[in-house]
């Protein structure tokens, strides 16, 4: 029994290693197709295996790490020809700023719920823009070295980088960790709700991003929208839909981002991903909040209203000693 308890663990374990590889690379297979080339250097204005990569950290702990390096080590392999010294670097540095973002969050306390206002602030600042510094300086400097990247660009290609990688985790992570506490919704009103919504998104989305009048700014009460009414299950999936149509419109050079020199491009999709993600989580978690501070405060009621239930005297029949009588009357 013992044997086959040990047998089964182990099996689950390689499962989810093979699982988070797979995902690694087939996402990474996904983002090079919306590659740019800055001097020299291959990057993305969304990388998404960063974002998986610290969702199976929050899920299964740092003991996935092997399914990242791996996942890594495919993906950078898949690139060029030769694998060298400069491209082990790059995989250590995506190796390690998942494992640097997880153990910031763990650190404060960060709970995958997301169902705080503090934890939506920790993703971005600890999870995204602090853990990402590791992946974008190691390639950065690995480049550099392998002359690779002049070194009057170094600072371009590492903001590039980075930002590719911590959008990778504001919008890919948030989704993934909202998915296992989705349940088929009922079919009320909310649902026709649900559905209106997905249309508005997608038309939101091609609109502001493929008019040429520059109607970007569209897709900010669509995520408002989703977010004041299904918290982070519906402006976390609403931010990567408009994130990735976006980024298809910038690297086709087409609606408000044509006419712009590919840096211009980058820039603007970074901002704009960035501002969406922002939006989509931290307003999401604030509503969330809000709605359980609501629920603790109207349950606080209730066990209020049974304690004072519970002190409160009994009735009964009135003492004898306040009957009305003569003086002397026996009672």
């Amino acid at each position: 029994m013992i044997r086959s308890k040990e047998a089964r663990r182990r099996a689950v374990y390689v499962a989810q290693i093979l699982g988070v590889t797979g995902a690694y690379y087939l996402s990474g297979r996904l983002g090079l197709t919306r590659q740019v080339v800055v001097d020299g250097a291959v990057v993305t204005p969304l990388w998404p295996p960063t974002g998986i990569s610290l969702a199976a950290l929050l899920y299964f702990g740092a003991r996935i790490w092997p399914g990242i390096a791996l996942g890594a080590l495919f993906t950078v392999s898949a690139i060029g020809d030769a694998f060298t010294w400069s491209r082990m670097g790059i995989v250590l540095g995506n190796t390690l700023a998942p494992l640097a973002a997880y153990a910031l969050l763990r650190k404060v306390g960060f709970r995958n719920e997301l169902a705080r206002l503090r934890d939506g602030v920790c993703l971005v600042f600890l999870g995204a823009f602090a853990g990402m510094l590791v992946s974008a300086t190691a390639g950065s400097v690995m480049l550099l070295l392998d002359d690779k990247v002049p070194s009057g660009r170094f600072w371009l290609v590492w903001a590039s980088w980075w930002a590719g990688d911590a959008m990778g985790v504001l919008v890919v992570t948030p989704v993934l960790l909202v998915l296992r506490r989705v349940r088929r919704p009922r079919l009320d009103e909310r649902w026709a709700e649900a559905c209106v919504l997905a249309v508005v998104v997608v038309l939101a989305g091609l609109i502001s991003t493929r008019s040429s009048l520059s109607m970007i700014y569209l897709v900010f009460p669509v995520i408002i929208w989703a977010a004041l009414r299904f918290q982070l299950p519906g402006s976390a999936p609403c931010a990567l839909v408009m994130s990735v149509l976006a980024i298809m419109a910038g690297t086709d050079s087409l609606g408000p981002f044509a006419g712009h020199t590919l840096m211009e491009i980058m820039i603007n999709l970074t901002v704009l991903n960035a501002c969406v993600a922002l939006t989509a989580l931290l307003l999401g978690a604030i509503v969330a909040e809000h709605q359980n501070i609501r629920r603790e405060t109207e349950h606080a009621v209730v066990e209020l209203e049974a304690l004072v239930e519970q002190l409160a005297p009994l009735p009964g029949p009135p003492s004898g000693r306040y009957d009305d009588g003569p003086p002397g009357t026996p009672r």
